[in-house]
């Protein structure tokens, strides 16, 4: 436990990629989510998986591990109640209750970095049980 302590207070390398990943689903609409894992040998954040354009909610679902902690960021697109097509993009923490100790205080203590880093995020979801972060949960926050 103290050598992830160690590491969360020296601060994770946020590679370059994480944010241009990002920017690409903000602004060209080319991905529609992007999921990102911390390499605790290196102490940075990588790009784990992106889903492409014609992937939904249920592939960034499927791609979060059942036993490990990761961060995604969601594009979610949908019609508001005024009939307008609109866009809110949701950072999900993701720290199941199977994935190590060590591995949640460090996703825990390394977010804000991240969350700095990609500009332009709406929400915030935290969740350690697929149900805390379900179809629902996110449109329910959007609208």
């Amino acid at each position: 436990m103290a050598m992830a302590y160690k590491m969360a207070t020296q601060g994770m390398n946020i590679k370059d990629e994480c944010k241009s990943w990002f920017t690409e689903m903000k602004w060209k609409k080319v991905h529609r989510f992007v999921v990102y894992k911390i390499d605790e040998k290196t102490r940075a954040v990588l790009v784990d998986k992106v889903g492409g354009p014609g992937e939904g909610y249920e592939q960034l679902v499927a791609a979060l591990p059942k036993d490990d902690c990761r961060y995604a960021v969601f594009d979610f697109d949908f019609v508001s109640v005024d009939n307008c097509q609109k866009s809110k993009i949701f950072f999900i923490a993701w720290s199941p209750a199977a994935s190590r100790i060590r591995a949640k205080i460090l996703y825990a203590t390394s977010k804000q970095g991240l969350r700095r880093v990609l500009d332009g995020v709406h929400y915030e979801v935290q969740a350690t049980d697929p149900s805390e972060m379900g179809f629902d949960v996110i449109r329910e926050r959007a609208q």
